[in-house]
């Protein structure tokens, strides 16, 4: 079965059997007061609870219509070996870490195995069906098993939600393109980090470069 979705810069049709929905990152640490984006500085919650409100009702939608929703999760062993370490970017760069060095007294709360702050929000809680893939880096391709599980399940395209935009959002998506992947963007399914620009610029790559850019609107009319 295919449907054809409203999106930028063209319509693009989705073969539903082909088709799988990625959630990216909806954790506590990222949305929730408490959490690591609240300590250090950057939550927003108004746009979080619009992130959040928006994903429940594409995951809702996309389940209606049997499309596979496939959730990414930022998370490291308690013992950070697959961290990186100093000889690693992501040890410097990735903000999980960062905060754990700055911040020792909470060593060991952001972002690890099993944590508070590691789990799924609950509004968003996967459900039997779905798939949970851990990754330790902002693109869910690198060091995961999630090419391997969509090819197994024959998955051509993939539809975008998730924080952030611009960090592992948009780095998933540039890899899923590199690995012959159709992806789409849900532009107001997604929180960017930072000035409201770098969503406005994600978007821009996306619908000019790398993908298609659709709303939840348009989505979700098409599924329906």
């Amino acid at each position: 079965m295919e449907v054809l979705v409203k999106a930028e810069p063209e319509p693009i049709k989705l073969n539903i059997e082909r088709t799988a929905l990625i959630v990216v990152d909806m954790q506590n640490a990222f949305c929730r007061k408490g959490g690591m984006f609240d300590v250090m500085g950057s939550l927003d919650e108004a746009k979080v609870k619009r992130v959040i409100e928006t994903d429940k009702k594409v995951i809702e939608a996309s389940r209606r219509k049997g499309i596979k929703v496939i959730y990414l999760r930022m998370t490291y062993r308690p013992d950070l070996s697959n961290a990186g370490g100093p000889q690693s970017p992501n040890y410097w760069k990735e903000l999980g870490l960062v905060a754990n060095r700055k911040q020792p007294e909470k060593k060991g709360r952001f972002l690890i195995s099993g944590t508070w702050d590691w789990e799924i929000v609950d509004e968003l809680r996967p459900q039997l069906e779905d798939i949970v893939v851990d990754k330790n880096r902002y693109s869910g391709f690198a060091n995961t098993e999630l090419d391997v599980i969509l090819r197994t399940k024959n998955i051509k395209y993939l539809v975008f939600l998730g924080l952030t935009t611009n960090v592992c959002v948009e780095s998933t998506l540039r890899d899923a393109y590199f690995h012959e992947y159709f992806p789409v963007l849900v532009s107001d399914g997604c929180g960017n980090m930072g000035p409201d620009f770098t969503q406005e610029a994600t978007i821009w790559n996306v619908s000019k470069v790398f993908g298609w850019v659709t709303t939840s609107g348009n989505l979700i009319k098409a599924l329906t």
